[in-house]
Protein backbone atom coordinates (compact mmCIF):
# COMPACT_ATOMS: atom_id res chain seq x y z
CA UNK A 1 0.00 0.00 0.00
CA UNK A 2 1.09 4.08 -0.23
CA UNK A 3 1.47 5.25 2.61
CA UNK A 4 2.72 9.08 3.96
CA UNK A 5 6.38 9.02 5.07
CA UNK A 6 7.83 12.42 6.90
CA UNK A 7 11.45 12.32 5.66
CA UNK A 8 14.34 15.11 5.48
CA UNK A 9 11.92 17.47 5.49
CA UNK A 10 9.45 16.33 2.87
CA UNK A 11 6.50 14.12 2.58
CA UNK A 12 6.89 11.08 0.30
CA UNK A 13 4.53 8.80 -0.90
CA UNK A 14 6.13 5.65 -0.03
CA UNK A 15 4.95 1.48 -1.04
CA UNK A 16 5.24 -0.24 2.69
CA UNK A 17 3.42 -4.01 3.46
CA UNK A 18 -0.29 -3.75 4.40
CA UNK A 19 -0.97 -4.13 8.09
CA UNK A 20 -3.34 -7.20 8.79
CA UNK A 21 -5.51 -6.69 11.86
CA UNK A 22 -4.72 -7.04 15.19
CA UNK A 23 -6.26 -8.01 18.68
CA UNK A 24 -8.70 -5.68 20.39
CA UNK A 25 -8.18 -3.81 16.57
CA UNK A 26 -9.89 -2.53 13.42
CA UNK A 27 -8.53 -2.75 10.22
CA UNK A 28 -9.77 0.20 8.05
CA UNK A 29 -9.98 0.93 3.97
CA UNK A 30 -9.34 4.37 4.29
CA UNK A 31 -11.72 6.98 2.01
CA UNK A 32 -10.23 10.48 3.32
CA UNK A 33 -7.75 11.45 6.06
CA UNK A 34 -7.57 15.01 7.14
CA UNK A 35 -4.35 17.19 7.42
CA UNK A 36 -3.84 18.94 10.70
CA UNK A 37 -1.83 21.72 9.09
CA UNK A 38 -0.18 23.37 12.26
CA UNK A 39 0.86 20.02 13.49
CA UNK A 40 1.69 18.53 10.67
CA UNK A 41 3.94 21.19 9.02
CA UNK A 42 5.68 21.77 11.69
CA UNK A 43 6.66 17.99 11.76
CA UNK A 44 7.48 17.88 8.33
CA UNK A 45 9.91 21.46 8.98
CA UNK A 46 11.40 19.50 12.14
CA UNK A 47 12.59 16.63 9.64
CA UNK A 48 14.16 18.73 7.70
CA UNK A 49 16.73 19.96 10.78
CA UNK A 50 20.27 18.28 11.82
CA UNK A 51 20.75 16.36 14.51
CA UNK A 52 22.79 19.02 15.93
CA UNK A 53 19.91 21.58 15.30
CA UNK A 54 17.56 19.17 17.01
CA UNK A 55 19.87 18.14 19.90
CA UNK A 56 19.65 22.37 20.91
CA UNK A 57 16.22 22.45 20.29
CA UNK A 58 15.28 19.62 22.05
CA UNK A 59 17.89 19.45 24.91
CA UNK A 60 15.30 16.32 27.00
CA UNK A 61 15.61 13.71 23.98
CA UNK A 62 19.52 14.66 24.64
CA UNK A 63 19.60 13.08 27.97
CA UNK A 64 17.44 10.23 26.58
CA UNK A 65 20.19 9.34 23.57
CA UNK A 66 23.10 9.59 26.83
CA UNK A 67 21.06 7.91 29.04
CA UNK A 68 20.41 4.90 26.25
CA UNK A 69 24.88 4.95 24.85
CA UNK A 70 25.66 4.61 29.23
CA UNK A 71 23.24 1.09 28.70
CA UNK A 72 23.43 0.21 24.60
CA UNK A 73 26.97 1.49 23.76
CA UNK A 74 27.57 4.17 20.82
CA UNK A 75 27.80 2.25 18.04
CA UNK A 76 24.09 0.73 18.66
CA UNK A 77 22.37 3.80 19.36
CA UNK A 78 24.29 5.46 16.20
CA UNK A 79 22.55 2.39 14.65
CA UNK A 80 19.05 3.60 16.21
CA UNK A 81 18.80 7.12 15.58
CA UNK A 82 20.31 7.13 11.86
CA UNK A 83 18.00 4.58 11.24
CA UNK A 84 14.76 6.20 12.43
CA UNK A 85 15.92 9.25 10.46
CA UNK A 86 16.32 7.54 7.44
CA UNK A 87 13.53 5.50 7.34
CA UNK A 88 11.27 8.44 8.29
CA UNK A 89 8.01 8.51 9.75
CA UNK A 90 4.33 8.13 9.54
CA UNK A 91 2.12 11.45 9.61
CA UNK A 92 -1.66 11.57 9.75
CA UNK A 93 -3.80 11.27 13.17
CA UNK A 94 -7.66 11.94 11.43
CA UNK A 95 -9.88 9.37 8.92
CA UNK A 96 -12.39 7.99 7.88
CA UNK A 97 -12.91 4.85 5.64
CA UNK A 98 -14.64 1.40 5.64
CA UNK A 99 -14.27 -1.42 8.46
CA UNK A 100 -12.66 -4.23 6.55
CA UNK A 101 -11.44 -6.39 8.82
CA UNK A 102 -12.19 -6.72 12.56
CA UNK A 103 -10.01 -8.28 15.71
CA UNK A 104 -10.34 -10.93 18.46
CA UNK A 105 -12.10 -9.55 21.37
CA UNK A 106 -13.79 -6.83 19.65
CA UNK A 107 -17.64 -7.38 19.01
CA UNK A 108 -18.90 -3.11 19.02
CA UNK A 109 -17.71 -3.20 14.89
CA UNK A 110 -18.64 -5.27 11.84
CA UNK A 111 -16.95 -5.90 8.67
CA UNK A 112 -18.42 -2.89 6.18
CA UNK A 113 -19.41 -0.35 8.59
CA UNK A 114 -18.54 3.75 7.67
CA UNK A 115 -16.00 4.66 10.46
CA UNK A 116 -14.04 7.72 11.61
CA UNK A 117 -10.25 6.50 13.11
CA UNK A 118 -8.39 8.82 15.05
CA UNK A 119 -4.44 8.46 16.67
CA UNK A 120 -1.30 10.14 15.88
CA UNK A 121 1.00 6.92 14.81
CA UNK A 122 -2.11 4.58 14.06
CA UNK A 123 -4.50 6.86 11.75
CA UNK A 124 -1.89 7.57 9.39
CA UNK A 125 -2.36 9.25 5.81
CA UNK A 126 -2.44 5.49 4.37
CA UNK A 127 -4.19 3.00 2.36
CA UNK A 128 -4.93 0.84 5.24
CA UNK A 129 -4.98 0.82 9.11
CA UNK A 130 -4.89 -0.88 12.03
CA UNK A 131 -6.48 1.42 14.63
CA UNK A 132 -7.41 0.35 18.54
CA UNK A 133 -10.97 -0.17 19.03
CA UNK A 134 -11.35 2.65 21.25
CA UNK A 135 -9.79 5.23 18.67
CA UNK A 136 -12.59 4.17 16.08
CA UNK A 137 -16.03 5.88 16.28
CA UNK A 138 -19.08 5.29 14.04
CA UNK A 139 -20.33 7.49 11.56
CA UNK A 140 -24.01 8.52 11.19
CA UNK A 141 -25.53 6.97 8.51
CA UNK A 142 -25.67 9.78 5.96
CA UNK A 143 -22.79 11.11 6.50
CA UNK A 144 -19.77 12.22 4.14
CA UNK A 145 -16.28 10.96 4.69
CA UNK A 146 -14.78 13.88 3.80
CA UNK A 147 -16.42 15.88 6.87
CA UNK A 148 -15.93 12.82 8.77
CA UNK A 149 -12.27 12.34 8.57
CA UNK A 150 -11.97 16.07 10.59
CA UNK A 151 -13.20 13.81 13.64
CA UNK A 152 -9.64 14.41 15.61
CA UNK A 153 -9.93 18.39 15.37
CA UNK A 154 -13.32 18.18 16.60
CA UNK A 155 -12.53 16.14 19.41
CA UNK A 156 -9.13 18.15 20.64
CA UNK A 157 -11.62 21.68 19.83
CA UNK A 158 -14.48 20.07 21.80
CA UNK A 159 -12.26 18.86 24.98
CA UNK A 160 -10.80 22.58 25.31
CA UNK A 161 -14.53 23.54 25.15
CA UNK A 162 -15.58 21.33 28.40
CA UNK A 163 -12.41 22.15 30.31
CA UNK A 164 -13.58 25.58 29.92
CA UNK A 165 -16.58 24.90 31.10
CA UNK A 166 -18.63 28.21 30.51
CA UNK A 167 -22.55 28.12 30.75
CA UNK A 168 -25.54 30.02 28.92
CA UNK A 169 -24.88 33.92 29.10
CA UNK A 170 -21.24 33.92 29.97
CA UNK A 171 -18.50 34.90 28.14
CA UNK A 172 -15.02 33.33 25.76
CA UNK A 173 -12.53 34.85 24.36
CA UNK A 174 -11.15 32.19 21.83
CA UNK A 175 -7.51 33.72 20.80
CA UNK A 176 -6.25 32.24 17.48
CA UNK A 177 -9.05 31.36 15.02
CA UNK A 178 -7.31 28.43 13.19
CA UNK A 179 -8.85 25.42 12.17
CA UNK A 180 -9.12 24.41 16.21
CA UNK A 181 -10.48 27.77 16.60
CA UNK A 182 -13.20 28.07 14.85
CA UNK A 183 -14.58 24.51 15.64
CA UNK A 184 -14.32 26.14 19.20
CA UNK A 185 -15.93 29.33 18.36
CA UNK A 186 -19.27 27.27 16.96
CA UNK A 187 -19.28 24.84 19.85
CA UNK A 188 -19.56 27.67 22.25
CA UNK A 189 -21.93 29.23 20.60
CA UNK A 190 -24.52 26.27 20.56
CA UNK A 191 -23.69 26.05 24.17
CA UNK A 192 -25.36 29.66 24.50
CA UNK A 193 -22.06 31.06 25.19
CA UNK A 194 -20.89 34.31 24.43
CA UNK A 195 -17.57 34.64 22.19
CA UNK A 196 -15.24 37.04 21.12
CA UNK A 197 -12.46 35.87 18.65
CA UNK A 198 -9.17 37.51 18.77
CA UNK A 199 -6.33 37.15 15.40
CA UNK A 200 -3.96 38.67 13.43
CA UNK A 201 -5.79 37.49 10.28
CA UNK A 202 -8.58 39.27 9.00
CA UNK A 203 -10.45 36.52 6.70
CA UNK A 204 -9.73 34.01 9.20
CA UNK A 205 -11.67 36.92 11.77
CA UNK A 206 -14.27 37.07 8.99
CA UNK A 207 -14.97 33.58 9.29
CA UNK A 208 -15.59 33.46 12.97
CA UNK A 209 -18.35 36.09 12.09
CA UNK A 210 -19.50 34.00 10.03
CA UNK A 211 -19.59 31.14 12.62
CA UNK A 212 -21.28 33.25 15.89
CA UNK A 213 -18.81 35.13 16.84
CA UNK A 214 -20.42 38.22 18.90
CA UNK A 215 -17.08 40.19 18.21
CA UNK A 216 -13.98 39.73 16.75
CA UNK A 217 -10.45 41.82 17.45
CA UNK A 218 -7.18 41.93 15.09
CA UNK A 219 -4.81 42.98 17.96
CA UNK A 220 -2.51 44.76 15.35
CA UNK A 221 -5.25 47.29 14.89
CA UNK A 222 -7.47 47.08 18.04
CA UNK A 223 -6.44 47.71 22.01
CA UNK A 224 -7.18 43.94 22.55
CA UNK A 225 -7.61 44.46 26.53
CA UNK A 226 -9.62 47.50 26.06
CA UNK A 227 -11.87 46.16 23.53
CA UNK A 228 -12.81 43.19 25.68
CA UNK A 229 -12.88 45.03 29.11
CA UNK A 230 -15.63 47.47 26.79
CA UNK A 231 -17.33 44.40 25.73
CA UNK A 232 -17.20 42.10 29.06
CA UNK A 233 -19.11 45.46 31.03
CA UNK A 234 -15.79 46.00 32.64
CA UNK A 235 -15.72 42.92 34.24
CA UNK A 236 -13.48 40.62 32.02
CA UNK A 237 -14.15 37.59 30.49
CA UNK A 238 -15.06 34.39 32.22
CA UNK A 239 -13.05 32.08 30.00
CA UNK A 240 -10.21 32.41 27.78
CA UNK A 241 -9.73 29.31 25.40
CA UNK A 242 -6.19 29.60 23.64
CA UNK A 243 -5.90 27.73 20.27
CA UNK A 244 -2.88 30.19 18.78
CA UNK A 245 0.52 28.56 18.41
CA UNK A 246 3.48 31.27 19.00
CA UNK A 247 6.58 30.74 21.41
CA UNK A 248 6.05 34.22 22.67
CA UNK A 249 4.72 34.45 26.46
CA UNK A 250 2.83 37.64 25.96
CA UNK A 251 -0.06 36.57 24.27
CA UNK A 252 -0.36 34.02 27.35
CA UNK A 253 -0.14 36.83 29.54
CA UNK A 254 -2.72 38.75 27.78
CA UNK A 255 -5.01 36.14 28.25
CA UNK A 256 -5.01 36.18 32.25
CA UNK A 257 -5.31 40.42 32.01
CA UNK A 258 -8.71 39.79 29.63
CA UNK A 259 -10.26 37.36 32.14
CA UNK A 260 -12.34 38.57 35.69
CA UNK A 261 -11.33 37.62 38.67
CA UNK A 262 -12.15 34.01 39.48
CA UNK A 263 -11.88 33.06 35.37
CA UNK A 264 -10.05 30.49 33.38
CA UNK A 265 -7.69 30.05 30.92
CA UNK A 266 -7.49 26.74 28.96
CA UNK A 267 -4.87 26.28 26.80
CA UNK A 268 -5.46 23.87 23.88
CA UNK A 269 -2.71 25.29 21.65
CA UNK A 270 1.40 25.80 22.13
CA UNK A 271 2.46 29.37 24.05
CA UNK A 272 5.54 30.37 26.00
CA UNK A 273 5.06 29.94 29.43
CA UNK A 274 6.65 32.32 31.09
CA UNK A 275 3.99 32.99 33.28
CA UNK A 276 3.95 36.33 35.40
CA UNK A 277 2.41 35.46 39.06
CA UNK A 278 0.86 38.67 39.09
CA UNK A 279 -1.70 38.30 36.22
CA UNK A 280 -3.18 35.52 37.77
CA UNK A 281 -2.75 35.85 41.84
CA UNK A 282 -5.00 39.35 42.52
CA UNK A 283 -7.47 37.19 40.55
CA UNK A 284 -6.72 34.07 41.59
CA UNK A 285 -7.39 32.69 38.19
CA UNK A 286 -7.38 28.90 37.25
CA UNK A 287 -5.11 27.84 34.56
CA UNK A 288 -6.10 24.51 32.68
CA UNK A 289 -4.32 22.60 30.31
CA UNK A 290 -6.43 20.70 27.55
CA UNK A 291 -5.02 16.99 26.53
CA UNK A 292 -5.94 16.68 22.92
CA UNK A 293 -9.23 14.56 22.59
CA UNK A 294 -10.36 13.72 26.19
CA UNK A 295 -10.38 11.14 28.91
CA UNK A 296 -8.23 8.27 27.75
CA UNK A 297 -6.00 9.86 25.74
CA UNK A 298 -2.13 8.54 26.54
CA UNK A 299 -3.73 5.87 28.61
CA UNK A 300 -2.25 2.43 27.53
CA UNK A 301 -5.29 0.85 29.19
CA UNK A 302 -7.98 2.58 27.26
CA UNK A 303 -6.16 3.25 24.08
CA UNK A 304 -3.96 0.01 23.57
CA UNK A 305 -6.10 -2.90 25.49
CA UNK A 306 -9.89 -1.31 24.67
CA UNK A 307 -10.73 -1.11 28.33
CA UNK A 308 -13.32 1.70 28.15
CA UNK A 309 -14.00 4.16 31.11
CA UNK A 310 -17.48 3.40 33.24
CA UNK A 311 -20.11 6.07 31.49
CA UNK A 312 -21.73 7.20 34.73
CA UNK A 313 -18.12 8.14 35.96
CA UNK A 314 -16.39 9.55 33.29
CA UNK A 315 -19.54 10.77 30.77
CA UNK A 316 -16.94 12.41 27.69
CA UNK A 317 -14.60 9.48 26.95
CA UNK A 318 -12.01 10.68 23.69
CA UNK A 319 -14.20 8.51 22.17
CA UNK A 320 -17.08 10.08 23.52
CA UNK A 321 -16.35 13.19 22.19
CA UNK A 322 -15.55 12.39 18.50
CA UNK A 323 -18.39 10.49 18.62
CA UNK A 324 -20.71 13.61 19.39
CA UNK A 325 -18.60 15.95 16.66
CA UNK A 326 -19.67 13.27 14.08
CA UNK A 327 -23.29 13.83 15.61
CA UNK A 328 -23.31 17.79 15.70
CA UNK A 329 -21.23 18.00 12.14
CA UNK A 330 -24.10 15.66 10.27
CA UNK A 331 -26.64 17.35 11.60
CA UNK A 332 -25.23 20.66 10.73
CA UNK A 333 -24.53 22.69 13.82
CA UNK A 334 -21.36 22.88 12.79
CA UNK A 335 -19.32 23.78 9.90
Amino acid sequence: MIQAIVKKGKVLAEQIPAPSVSKGCVLIKVVNSCISAGTEISGVSNSGKSLIRRALEQPENVKKVINMVKSDGIASVYAKVKGKLDSGSPTGYSLSGVVIAVGEGVSNFEIGERVAAAGAGLANHAEYVDVPKNLVMKMPQDMDFERACTVTLGGIAMQGVRRIDLRLGETCVVVGAGILGLLAVQMLKISGVRVAVSDFDDRRLQIAKEYGAELIINPSKENLLDVVSSWSGGHGADGVLFTAATSSSEPLSQSFQMCKKKGRVVLVGVAGMQINREDMYKKELDFLISTSYGPGRYDKSYEEQGLDYPFSYVRWTENRNMSEYLRLVNENLIK
